[in-house]
């Protein structure tokens, strides 16, 4: 683990690696009170923006060579492609198998359809770590300790409305995410 914190440290800036740090306590937090392993949680969430700060150029050009790019979205928006170049580059560059882990940083900006427990943790870690100061962010961690599930949906409510607001593309993966959460039971409508 530590090897994997100091290539954090030296592959991003002071304040995403503060962020990563955040992310990666918050979601062994989270995966304790929801029963997931909280080593794979923290590795996942210390290493969910590696490749966070490659442009956007590059994200497309990686994107492009690994048959990444799934929506237009991702082509407006080339940060969205951050996640799952991520994934890929982790893979080929410092060998992590672990599927779950890779499915956690693939889809930790997007969310997607039957998302496991590690997903969701580090998609909504991601949001709630404590860097993060928005108005309802103490609320979004209460629902979130109390409720995994319905804090996702709060989360991905939140971006959504966020996106709207912006007049920006939708992701189909963010769609995906919120119906399926509501169309499984796992939280109330």
């Amino acid at each position: 683990m530590e090897e994997y914190t100091a290539l954090i440290k030296k592959r991003l800036s002071k304040k995403r690696y503060e962020h990563s740090l955040g992310v990666a306590k918050t979601a062994r937090s989270l995966a304790l009170s929801y029963g997931v392993d909280p080593e794979q949680a923290y590795l996942a969430g210390i290493l969910h923006d590696y490749a966070k700060e490659l442009t956007n150029h590059e994200l497309l050009e990686l994107g492009k060579m690994y048959d990444l790019i799934l929506d237009d979205a991702e082509i407006r928006e080339p940060a969205l492609l951050h996640g799952p170049v991520g994934a890929v580059l982790l893979q080929r560059e410092l060998g992590i198998n672990n599927s779950e882990i890779l499915a956690a940083i693939r889809y930790h900006t997007t969310g997607c359809g039957n998302m496991d427990k590690l997903t969701q943790i580090i998609y909504i870690a991601d949001y709630i770590e404590p860097n993060r100061n928005f108005p309802g962010v103490e609320i979004l961690r209460e629902i979130t300790y109390n409720n995994l599930s319905q804090g996702v949906l709060q989360g991905l409510n939140q971006t959504i409305k966020y996106i709207l607001e912006k007049n920006q593309l939708l992701h189909f993966l963010s769609v995906q995410a919120r119906n399926w959460l509501l169309l499984s039971g796992a939280v109330k409508k």
